[in-house]
């Protein structure tokens, strides 16, 4: 899928002085608010951007991009390892 959209010439320029490819600076920062709002998993994110999990973990940390990790989340976690190691 391709999307488009205009801007003026003198943001152009800027944007381009401080981002390099504005493509992949778009793509970037709308995943990264798609993840930010739920709307996308970060396994899909990963996915998306040619990356494995912990390395896009890593990519949103260094972006100061908080995990979508819930109390929910955790008390899964938790379950789980239960499950796997009952007498841990």
């Amino acid at each position: 899928m391709t999307v488009s959209f205009e801007l003026p010439n003198d943001i152009e320029q800027q944007l381009r002085v401080a981002f390099g490819d504005l493509g992949q600076a778009a793509k970037h920062a709308l995943l990264v608010n798609a993840y930010r709002e739920g709307q996308i998993s970060i396994g899909r994110m990963a996915e998306t951007l040619g990356m494995g999990v912990i390395e896009a973990q890593q990519w949103l940390a260094d972006q100061n991009v908080p995990m979508n990790y819930s109390a929910e989340d955790f008390a899964a976690d938790c379950r789980t390892i239960d499950k796997l190691f009952p007498n841990g």
